[in-house]
């Protein structure tokens, strides 16, 4: 229907092929104009429950049923799914490859034609490469693409040596691991360095992460299967792994060796968190002072807990402003969100404070300071909350700025930093679209070489910032600016 190229699925009720969930929509059109006829006459009860229509993602081959809206891992007693997903690898290894790839060279050469821009009076090729969707993974491509814009985080990992994973006959080969493998010499940190090489390297074509998300699967259970996951929930699994990982090296050997030599992550800026440092706690490692007081005595208790982001709740007076225009009220700031997490609080009847000095709980405040800041500040907005039964989305529109965020006013002993030191510039944004944390779409912004890009899986596109600034944030990633002169500030 539109001509599209990228993500064809394949109807496995009458083999037709339309582009996918989120191209143009046309494979779930074909499901809605099908469906019409069958409102003319009753259904019974029975016809209902089995009348699922499915498809097949041609590129992952994962499994798509629309009544369900969800991707599925089951087959049909028979192995038909299994038997499509066979014929279709098989197409890609029969005597039509040479043609298929003659074919995809005119692809590609069309799509670079389209993609070159105009920069400073000079025509300059779109670099970026996109990841492709292996079955609801966006959330994991939304966070990749993020942390592969974060320069200092990401220059480290593709400075890695090479690890190979296989020993005997095997050793010295490119090798590719597949779900179905029980290989468990798997290094979380060896995949990953792999993404994010493979990423900016100029390739026209999507890169997939199989290898990576194989040994997501194999270490952190919580994210196996295709049902949608939570973008933050990830991040935070991922770098804590990475960390760990960074620790111990890989097969006995250390990879924080390079963390000593590397003079720009110099001891001051380390932050400890389970053990020795690495390049994660040294670049988004921050410290928070953590201040109780008793309301009875007036016993106060210091805490310094370290952390990677900061996870910040909407004020509950902006969660009915959902867009940027909305007129009813005053708009909703990043710093609204950060004063909230800061300020004295008084805790309730759930969370009385064990004083030591009258022994029991009793009632008391406590108040949040940052004793030190991180090279890259990552701030959550608690989008997602409980009520009786459901996880619901707060969809507020909140304000952040491009430049200049300035965290002075935030800290624990303001007069000990220097002028530019607590001023960061946005480097990527992950949004989440749709109402529930169990479904909808994260698509992540980010800025490479003074130029945004907007990451929907494989689909790579130049933008604006004036499109940024309008998108309802889920994660931020700021960079600590460095000594540049600079007078905007939040």
């Amino acid at each position: 229907v539109c001509r599209s190229n990228k993500s064809p699925w394949v109807c496995l009720t009458c083999s037709s092929v339309h582009c996918g969930r989120y191209v143009n929509g046309h494979a779930k059109k074909h499901y809605e104009d099908a469906q019409i006829p069958m409102t003319n006459h009753k259904k019974t009860e029975k016809q209902e429950k089995v009348q699922h229509t499915v498809c097949m993602d041609c590129s992952s081959y994962s499994t798509y049923c629309y009544r369900c809206d969800d991707f599925v891992v089951n087959d049909t007693k028979l192995g038909l799914v299994q038997k499509v997903r066979e014929h279709l690898q098989n197409l890609e290894n029969s005597a039509f490859t040479s043609d298929r790839h003659r074919k995809r060279k005119l692809l590609e050469s069309s799509s670079l034609n389209s993609k070159l821009l105009k920069v400073n009076g000079s025509t300059t090729a779109l670099c970026a490469t996109g990841l492709r969707n292996l079955g609801n993974t966006c959330f994991m491509n939304a966070i990749l693409q993020s942390l592969s814009n974060i320069q200092q985080f990401c220059c480290y990992f593709k400075e890695l040596p090479a690890v190979e994973l296989r020993n005997g006959k095997t050793a010295g080969r490119r090798t590719y691991h597949t779900r179905s493998q029980g290989d468990n010499n798997v290094s979380l940190v060896e995949e990953f360095r792999k993404t994010l090489c493979a990423l900016w390297q100029g390739s026209q074509t999507a890169f997939s992460p199989e290898s990576l998300f194989y040994v997501v699967w194999k270490i952190m259970p919580n994210f196996r299967g295709y049902q949608q996951q939570d973008a933050h929930e990830f991040m935070r699994y991922l770098l804590d792994h990475l960390h760990l990982e960074l620790q111990g090296g890989f097969n006995g050997v250390s990879r924080s060796v390079i963390l000593q030599e590397n003079s720009s992550l110099s001891a001051s800026n380390k932050c400890c968190i389970n053990g020795a440092s690495t390049v994660v706690t040294a670049i988004f490692g921050g410290i928070l002072q953590n201040e109780v007081n008793c309301l009875i005595c007036g016993t106060e208790s210091r805490k310094f807990d370290p952390f990677l982001d900061l996870s910040l709740d909407i004020p509950s007076q902006f969660r009915n402003k959902r867009t940027k225009n909305q007129e009813n009220g005053p708009m909703c700031t990043l710093r609204d969100c950060l004063r909230s997490f800061t300020d004295l609080e008084e805790l309730d009847e759930t969370e009385l404070y064990m004083c030591h000095k009258c022994k029991k709980k009793q009632k008391s405040t406590k108040k949040f300071w940052i004793q030190k800041l991180p090279k890259v500040l990552c701030l959550h907005l608690k989008r997602f909350h409980w009520t009786a039964y459901l996880r619901n989305k707060v969809d507020t529109y909140v304000e952040f700025p491009l430049r200049g965020l300035d965290m002075k006013c935030y800290l624990l002993e303001p007069e000990n930093s220097g002028p530019e030191s607590c001023l960061y510039d946005l480097a990527a944004v992950v949004v989440h679209h749709g109402s529930g944390v169990g479904s909808g779409h994260y698509t992540a912004y980010a800025a490479h070489e003074g130029r945004w890009f907007h990451f929907n899986d494989s689909t790579v596109t130049l933008t604006d910032e004036e499109t940024v600034v309008k998108a309802k944030a889920y994660i931020l990633f700021y960079v600590e600016r460095q000594a540049k002169s600079g007078s905007d500030k939040l």
